[in-house]
């Protein structure tokens, strides 16, 4: 017996409220992008095949396991690398199989460093904090922020504000927030908004305009 069209609608409507958009459409984006089957892409980020043809037909509305928003966003992040076109069909296999074998570092959805990298916060191999090693290489300046010169690489942070902010809160929780602190603290207000309610597009042009105006370009 099928979803009722309305509870279809619905869910459609909290995916765009979630995640930017219904997640039939972001799915399949990333089909055609890394010529996968569905149930290629469903092992891939550890779910059935069913399961993942019922989140892109919404009649699921959410991706209740942390540990696949996590996954699908490091995917999304590979195929939309400036050199995913010129991978070699053997790395980008390997580059899955590698974000498959990854585990979501907190019910946030964050991604977990890959071995020998440093978390957002946390602390290198080394015993450096992130900020110290990021600054010994890596486009980041010696206090922490981001040297000048450096790309401006929005995807992959606004998208992992992005996660979580959705993960802790609803969108009306979000947007409840966002109107309590509007009038005192407007650019927290506008942070709340663009990352928990707003389009991943908009997330992340927003991400690149702190970052410039923080360079001073």
């Amino acid at each position: 017996m099928g979803v009722a069209a309305e509870t279809v609608d619905r869910n459609r409507a909290l995916q765009t409220e979630w995640y930017g958009e219904p997640l039939g459409d972001r799915v399949r984006r990333l089909l055609d992008r890394l010529g996968l089957s569905q149930s290629a892409l469903a092992g891939v980020l550890g779910l059935s095949a069913p399961m993942l043809s019922q989140l892109m037909s919404a009649q699921r509305a959410k991706i209740s396991n942390p540990a696949v928003l996590h996954r699908l966003l490091a995917v999304e992040e590979l195929a939309a690398g400036p050199g995913f076109d010129a991978m070699a069909a053997a790395e980008v296999k390997e580059r899955l199989a590698a974000i498959s074998a990854e585990q979501a570092a907190t019910t946030s959805g964050l991604r977990a460093a890959p071995s020998g990298r440093v978390p957002a916060g946390g602390a290198a191999p080394d015993g450096r904090d992130a900020a110290g090693a990021a600054g010994a290489g890596g486009g980041a300046a010696p206090g922490g922020g981001v040297a000048d010169g450096a790309p401006v690489h929005a995807e992959r942070p606004a998208r992992l504000v992005q996660a979580l902010l959705r993960e802790v809160a609803s969108a009306a929780e979000i947007e409840a927030a966002a109107a309590l602190i509007g009038d005192r603290f407007p650019d927290l207000a506008e942070l709340l908004r663009v990352y928990g309610n707003g389009r991943t597009s908009e997330a992340e042009a927003h991400y690149a305009r702190i970052i410039r105006n923080a360079r001073g370009h």
